[in-house]
């Protein structure tokens, strides 16, 4: 049977599904292609230098953008210099391992108490407290790494303090290369990254299901590991998430704190190679190198996101 012709002027009715099905795509629609203009094509950019060449005449990267042509020269190099004889990138690689580790666990140790007392204790000075935790963000992150460059200095309010205000003379130069300096800089810097999702995961933690286990006879303590910490796990992923993946990029904070070839970062490796136009190919390896890395803690979270989902539903 042939189709009715509309009449001019008539305007087609969509069913009420089918109107909600175009909603959402055409939504989403500016969304992707932001990210396809932002991530995507910077990516295939990258690609191409990392799998492209160098200019004989002038010693430039020249992209190769037909994948057909690649050539994996700067990754064999990558790789053959992470161990063995010429291993000049594995000490980088398991340094920024620890750092981001050790940094992460500090952040964690101090940012899930802060954000369990903002989320269930502080009643109606949440939002004094909030804004006390947004407050870093106002800041420029070169200005309060700067602040702790003049706080480590030689003559420095930390040699003061510990030097009792001079009644002992204390001249440690804590900005010579010293680990324990760059933790402590990337633990001060990104902390705040880690207490926002906290907050968000534990105060979506519904009152009701905490209220049933202390009725049947839990202990706060036993509340708090049964039911709290289970149902916060997908917060705790997403914060260790947030921070470590600008952490392994970092090379800012070590530079500032540091400066030292014996801290170095991948990031700096990244940095360097970046300020050197015939090690282009090889800042482009080691980027791709670190995306890949850092695809587990990705998967990580998906896969954790996905069990609570389950849990819930």
């Amino acid at each position: 049977m042939a189709r009715p012709e509309l009449q001019p002027g008539t305007r087609r009715h969509f069913p009420p599904g089918t109107r909600r099905r175009l909603l959402w795509p055409a939504l989403a629609t500016p969304g992707a292609a932001w990210i396809a203009l932002l991530f995507v094509a910077p990516l295939y950019v990258v690609l191409a230098v990392a799998f492209g060449k160098l200019s004989p005449l002038f010693n430039s990267p020249v992209p190769v953008w037909n994948p057909l042509q690649w050539n994996g020269h700067e990754f064999g190099f990558v790789f053959s210099h992470i161990e063995g004889a010429n291993g000049i990138f594995g000490p980088a690689l398991i340094r920024t391992l620890a750092y981001v580790a050790i940094a992460s666990v500090l952040c964690l140790l101090v940012a899930y108490p802060v954000a369990y007392f903002v989320a269930r204790v502080a009643g109606r000075h949440r939002g004094i407290i909030l804004a006390a935790l947004i407050a870093p963000f106002w800041i420029s992150y070169m200005m309060r790494m700067l602040a702790w460059v003049n706080l480590l200095q030689t003559n420095g309010l930390v040699n003061k303090t510990l030097g009792l205000d001079g009644l002992f003379p204390v001249h440690v130069n804590w900005l010579e290369g010293r680990p324990v300096v760059v933790v402590l800089g990337l633990f001060y810097g990104y902390v705040p990254y880690m207490i926002l999702p906290l907050f968000a995961g534990l105060d979506r933690i519904p009152p009701n299901m905490l209220e049933a286990s202390r009725d049947l006879g839990a202990s706060r303590l036993e509340t708090f590991r049964r039911v709290t910490l289970p149902l916060s796990t997908p917060a705790i992923v997403a914060s260790i998430l947030l921070t470590t993946l600008p952490m392994f990029g970092d090379y800012f904070t070590n530079d500032l704190l540091s400066g030292s070839p014996s801290t170095s970062m991948v990031g700096n490796l990244i940095n360097t190679a970046t300020q050197t136009n015939y090690l282009a190919p090889e800042a482009a390896a080691f980027v791709l190198l670190l995306l890949v890395v850092l695809i587990v803690p990705m998967l990580l979270y998906i896969r954790s996101s996905n069990r609570a989902e389950g849990a819930r539903s």
